[in-house]
């Protein structure tokens, strides 16, 4: 009995020395991944719409883990990752292959451009299509120049749009890409200031960055020289209360909790609020101006003093916008490549008495470089 208990425990013994034993020759086998990569080139460029396929291929047949990781997120475990991105701007690419030996990394800093539509032979150098237009309420909407037919009367050419009181905007787009040159205004955009009475509107631009033809982009907005003045606000939102009757004026609430009205006047007796809009009230959000340069002093002759430079309707002859000036939401200055939609609002909100409200006219927008040709 003792004989059979001792060899048990010496099998046992045994057992356990050679699963040891293996382990150890396991680890001491197992070797530090060498990895080879199929683009060695570690600054890539490449644009929207296009793709890079990125694989590896083990050197000495080691076994590893591998992970593919853009930024801070993991996009791929396998020896092939195909980079497709939807959007432009700077992308770091960083692929890892591990084992308990040791660890192989490899990163890609990639630069990807946003897709630029060209210029063709069918190109025009004014805006081409209207994506929307949303007025405030004003004198003049609801009829020419103020309606629909009127904010397409630009598209390809000159015409005259009114976009009402403060908000008010027209969208459009160009047939082509609006390049940003260096050191040169890229746009022009026609309105009806006179010397002494401009009404600035402010203008946004948004680059096509996911090349889908849609603008369903980042808007930036173009920073003009009222940018740091006292009562331009860049969080201002107001809402518009549909009246009971036409005769009535159009009652607001902004976001500063003021009141107001868009007042009727003799001249125009329609209704201002849009007949097109059937809710009873709407909101429009964006920057509001400075009211500074307006001199009612006289109301029998009330001035509005253009702004030096960076807004719609602002000097006669068509102001000249540079994309170079666009901005953030914080502010931030932000480099695009080309623009393809534009959008304008009436930037001051002011009653001038027997004026009316100020609203900006438009009456043509264009890509300066195909004028210049």
């Amino acid at each position: 009995m003792k004989t059979n208990y001792n060899k048990l425990i010496a099998a046992f013994f045994g057992v356990a020395f050679l699963m040891t034993s293996c382990s150890k020759n396991d680890k001491m086998d197992l070797i530090e991944p060498e990895v080879a990569m199929s683009i060695q080139d570690k600054e890539l460029e490449l644009s929207v719409g296009e793709h890079t396929t990125f694989s590896t291929t083990n050197k000495n047949n080691s076994v590893y883990a591998e992970t593919w990781s853009l930024g801070d997120s993991i996009v791929a475990n396998s020896n092939t990752y195909v980079f497709e991105p939807t959007n432009s701007g700077d992308y770091i690419l960083s692929y890892a292959a591990s084992n308990e030996a040791g660890t192989f990394n490899y990163e890609y800093t990639i630069k990807v451009n946003a897709k630029l539509r060209p210029i063709t032979d069918a190109s025009i150098a004014f805006v081409s299509d209207l994506l929307e237009y949303k007025p405030a309420p004003g004198q003049f909407i609801n009829k020419k120049p103020g309606n629909l037919e009127s904010a397409e009367g630009i598209i390809g050419g000159r015409g005259l749009v009114s976009l009402g009181g403060w908000g008010g905007s027209a969208s459009y787009a160009f047939d082509h890409t609006v390049i940003n040159q260096e050191d040169k205004n890229d746009l022009i955009i026609y309105g009806n200031a006179m010397p002494t009475f401009s009404e600035p509107g402010v203008v946004y631009v948004m680059q096509d960055d996911n090349g889908n033809g849609l603008p369903d982009d980042i808007w930036y907005e173009i920073k003009g020289s009222a940018h740091a003045l006292e009562g331009t606000d860049r969080a201002y939102k107001i809402t518009y209360f549909k009246p009971e009757t036409a005769e009535e004026d159009v009652a607001w609430e902004d976001s500063k909790g003021n009141t107001g009205f868009i007042a009727k006047n003799t001249f125009h007796k329609q209704a201002y609020y849009p007949e097109w809009i059937i809710e009873d009230s709407y909101s429009i959000s964006g920057t509001l101006l400075s009211d500074s340069n307006i001199d009612m002093s006289n109301p029998s002759y009330i001035t509005s003093k253009p702004f030096e430079y960076g807004y719609a309707d602002n000097t006669s002859g068509g102001d000249q916008i540079d994309l170079a000036d666009a901005i953030d939401e914080k502010g931030n200055a932000v480099y695009l490549s080309g623009i393809d939609f534009i959008k304008i609002q009436t930037g001051v909100q002011v009653n001038m008495g027997w004026l009316g409200e100020l609203s900006t006219e438009i009456t043509g927008v264009a890509d300066l470089s195909l004028l210049e040709k």
